[in-house]
C-alpha cells in the first residue's frame, strides 16, 4: 500500500508542479515552435483537464485501496498519451525530441500497473469495514 501511496502522491505533486508554469506559457511555446498555438481553448483545455488528473492522483494517493479502480483510468490517461505520441511519431508528425518528452509519463503508467497489481482489492473492503466498525 506504501508503494501505491507513494507513486500516486508522487505523481500528483509532480504533475502540478510540471503543469502550472503551462498556464503562463502561452506566447512562449508559440514563439518555439514553427506553427504558434491558433486554438487557445484547446491548449488551456488541455491543461484543464491535465491539472484534474493531477488532483486526482493525489486523491488515489490518500486511499489506495479504496480508490484502486480509479487507477484504470489513470493507467489509461498515461499510455494513451505514450500511445498518442508514439504514433505521432512513426507517422512522422513529430520529432523525436518532442516524442522523448513522454517518457515520464510512459514511466509513471507503468507504476501505476504495478501499483494496481500490488494494491488488493480485499484490502480496500478490509480498510473500509474497520472505518465503518
Amino acid at each position: 500500500m506504501k508503494f501505491s501511496r507513494t507513486v500516486f502522491v508522487g505523481a500528483g505533486v509532480w504533475g502540478i508542479i510540471l503543469l502550472t508554469p503551462l498556464y503562463f506559457l502561452f506566447d512562449a511555446i508559440g514563439r518555439q515552435h514553427a506553427s504558434p498555438i491558433t486554438y487557445p481553448q484547446f491548449y488551456y483545455g488541455f491543461l484543464a483537464v491535465t491539472m484534474a488528473w493531477q488532483f486526482a492522483f493525489l486523491v488515489i494517493g490518500s486511499d489506495p485501496a479504496r480508490f484502486r479502480w480509479m487507477m484504470i483510468p489513470s493507467m489509461a490517461e498515461k499510455l494513451g498519451y505514450v500511445l498518442s505520441m508514439g504514433i505521432l511519431y512513426i507517422e512522422g508528425r513529430i520529432g523525436v525530441t518532442d516524442a522523448m518528452i513522454v517518457a515520464p509519463d510512459l514511466l509513471l503508467g507503468v507504476l501505476f500497473t504495478i501499483a494496481f497489481a500490488k494494491t488488493s482489492a480485499s484490502a480496500g473492503i478490509s480498510a473500509r469495514q474497520s472505518r465503518i466498525a
